[in-house]
């Protein structure tokens, strides 16, 4: 199987150097200031294991050719379209594997591509690229969730899966990969709704007097959207996350907030935005969501 992997930041530059350790195919396109670095240097991976660096295959737009079984995709969010547009001609053969958050991005991508094409993929961790060109794992959070959405990219889905299982990542296979996607909206929602509006961690947030109600209640919300649109979430995952989002001491932000408190464009219309909109249509209250949703619109407008 021939993996084309676009970008090499915190979630494509981390899985890619695991896989390429456990023997993958792997080729990331890349922009062509990071291709130099990464053709001169190498990518390297750092977390408090210590560091590695493989040195990958990589090319820019111009130099692709439709030759790769799935295609990987992990911009951020407001990225997908340029990134797509940078993938022209490779983009007629293989699947597609999503690594995005929240949930419209499926929509679109079905929309272009058709839905057959397009697998399901939940990317759990935090990361960043430093100084110096390196993808720093934050914390020890690091594994991934795929899953085929029809019988059509089963088999591609299987194959992909099989290569994970021989990597060093925690790797699950969902048989109900949009169910997985939605949970994981709904815990990452919460959490950047609560940290940025608190500029804080979830310790800091719960340390205070009404810090763990509000978490409460937010997820609440976004459990509430999630039901109205048939992913219901299940009680013990709901147990699980409130426990990490009210868990005493703990560091844990969301990226949007480092994003906000970096001075960097965020994720909020896609993370915040778009749950809001898929509520709208049941009138879900939910002005957790929406005061969360308006601060980081405010802020974010101030540069434009």
């Amino acid at each position: 199987m021939k993996i084309l992997i676009v970008g090499a930041g915190g979630v494509g530059g981390y899985f890619g150097a695991k896989l390429m350790q456990a023997g993958a195919d792997i080729t990331f396109l890349l922009r062509d200031k990071r291709h130099k670095l990464i053709s001169e240097n190498g990518l390297t991976i750092e977390n408090d294991g210590g560091s590695f660096t493989i040195h990958p295959k990589s090319l820019t737009a111009d130099q692709l050719t439709p030759d790769y079984d799935l295609i990987m995709l992990a911009p951020k969010s407001y990225d997908l379209r340029d990134s797509l547009n940078s993938l022209e001609k490779a983009s007629g053969k293989g699947l597609f594997l999503p690594f995005l958050n929240g949930y419209n991005h499926l929509e679109f991508l079905d929309g272009r591509y058709g839905k057959d094409r397009v697998m399901g993929g939940v990317a759990h961790i935090a990361a960043m690229i430093t100084e110096t060109g390196a993808v720093k794992r934050l914390g020890d959070l690091g594994g991934l969730i795929v899953g085929h959405r029809t019988t059509a990219q089963e088999a591609t889905a299987r194959e992909f899966a099989a290569l994970c299982e021989k990597a060093d990542f925690n790797f699950t296979y969902s048989e109900d990969i949009e169910q997985s996607l939605w949970e994981k909206w709904v815990m990452l929602a919460t959490l950047a709704a609560m940290t940025t509006l608190c500029l804080g961690s979830i310790g800091e947030i719960v340390a205070t007097r009404y810090g763990a109600e509000m978490s409460r209640r937010t997820h609440a919300e976004a459990c509430a959207i999630a039901a109205a649109n048939s992913h219901p979430i299940p009680e013990k995952v709901q147990a699980g996350q409130l426990a990490m989002l009210t868990k005493e001491g703990s560091i844990f932000t969301a990226s949007m907030m480092r994003d906000l408190v970096g001075g960097l464009r965020t994720e909020h219309e896609h993370i915040l935005g778009d749950l809001i909109e898929k509520g709208a249509p049941e009138n879900i209250d939910c002005p957790l969501l929406k005061i969360a949703y308006t601060h980081m619109a405010v802020v974010q407008g101030r540069g434009d």
